[in-house]
């Protein structure tokens, strides 16, 4: 289907708005034209709402603690921010985890890892590594049940949340009841389908991943670790449960879906959800866009399964 009315007149707002990429672009005007995307947004209420801070392989790690309710022994959901591990913060996803935190009835716990250029790869996977270890062992400080804790994010978020799956798994720590993974970047490449038809004109574009890639990266050699393209991971098996939730008019479309198949093809009980006509970004957005709905429905009612709540 062609690009939903209501995602073509967000996606030109944005753009009208100046959030996009540019050849001129930096890492700076990047996060100050996301930042300032934000500004004047009313938060969702939600019971209570925490900044504080954890350890982290190369200093404290800033997070933010949402819950619902004060009840005990809620589950909770990990979530880490998109924005190509270059952009993106607390505050740019502090709506987005309110929503979830409000609709799934669980505690999110939103996590700052160090970004790129400044921290190179794999910076940000060792911080998220870190921190899903430390919720895991601190679940019952933050009121949490230690054994209903999901992993989840999007975009970069998604890769790296992806990343911690597969990092639990090979060092022994707590498995995720699920992992969430909202257009996530699997892989580094530049040829599938979607890479090319959706290239640009939908928010997110080719060439801007290739920057991102490129700023978070090391080295070339970086791109085909496989804590930078899970994809490239030699065995998905034996991972936590997955929703894997794609864009139609999104250049990672096609390496989301394929993740999402390997793991099927691992034995992983896995959901895949493409979510017609909308963009990159979308999630969250189902006030503005009604189609938007279905994804983040489907993704509220498997962490809420997952987690065994009716």
């Amino acid at each position: 289907m062609p690009l939903h009315p209501a995602a073509e007149g967000l996606v030109k707002l944005l753009s009208d708005a100046g959030v996009g990429f540019y050849p001129d672009s930096t890492p700076e005007s990047m996060r100050v034209a996301m930042e300032t995307s934000i500004r004047g947004v009313p938060p969702h209420e939600v019971h209570a709402v925490e900044d504080r801070e954890i350890p982290g392989p190369a200093g404290p790690i800033p997070v933010r603690v949402y819950r619902p309710s004060a009840d005990a022994r809620l589950p909770i959901l990990v979530w880490f921010h998109g924005g190509g591990w270059v952009i993106g913060s607390l505050d740019t996803h502090d709506q987005l985890c309110r929503l979830l935190c409000d609709d799934a009835r669980v505690i999110v716990v939103s996590i700052g890892y160090r970004l790129a250029p400044e921290t190179k790869f794999p910076g940000a996977a060792d911080d998220c590594v870190a921190a899903w270890a430390w919720v895991a062992e601190h679940a019952a400080e933050l009121g949490g049940d230690p054994h209903k804790i999901a992993v989840g994010g999007d975009s970069a978020g998604g890769n790296l949340a992806a990343v911690v799956a597969l990092v639990a798994r090979e060092e022994s720590l707590p498995i995720p009841a699920l992992q969430l993974l909202v257009y996530p970047v699997t892989d580094h490449e530049f040829d599938s389908v979607s890479m090319i038809d959706n290239a640009k004109g939908y928010f997110l574009e080719a060439e801007e991943m290739r920057w991102f890639f490129d700023h978070y990266a090391s080295a070339p050699e970086d791109f085909a670790d496989w804590r930078m393209s899970p994809l490239r991971a030699p065995d998905h098996t034996g991972l936590a449960a997955a929703v894997v939730i794609t864009a139609e008019y999104d250049p990672l479309r096609d390496q989301g879906e394929a993740y999402a198949q390997r793991l099927r093809d691992a034995g992983v009980p896995t959901q895949a959800v493409r979510a017609d006509g909308m963009f990159h970004g979308f999630f969250g957005l189902h006030a503005f866009i009604a189609p938007a709905r279905e994804a983040w429905d489907t993704a509220i009612g498997a962490l809420r399964a997952a987690f065994g709540m009716a």
